[in-house]
């Protein structure tokens, strides 16, 4: 960007004032704090709590124990075998419980 730097420059006190007289113009400007947005996209994107979702379909597959993982007996999480920190009694119990 290119500076004219034969040009007047202002001082602080202009500057301040400049600002003030348009901090009172955008005051009577009663459109200035509204922004603009289709309410219609806005509502659709929303998640309300308690939604009727009856008629949501969930498809959801579930595979089968794998040889390398395990069950936490306390958190009830399938962990990696590489998360496993001990087990009580024959309850394993991943690195997360056991801290």
């Amino acid at each position: 960007m290119a500076t004219d730097y034969d040009a007047p420059r202002k001082t602080d006190e202009d500057s301040s004032e400049e600002s003030i007289e348009e901090l009172k113009t955008r005051r009577h400007d009663k459109n200035s704090g509204k922004v603009d947005e289709d309410e219609a996209e806005a509502a659709e994107s929303f998640e309300l709590p308690g939604a009727d979702l009856s008629h949501e379909e969930l498809a959801v597959r579930v595979l089968p124990r794998q040889a390398d993982e395990f069950t936490c007996s306390s958190c009830f999480l399938v962990h990696h075998r590489s998360q496993l920190a001990n087990s009580k009694n024959g309850q394993l119990i991943c690195r997360d419980c056991a801290a």
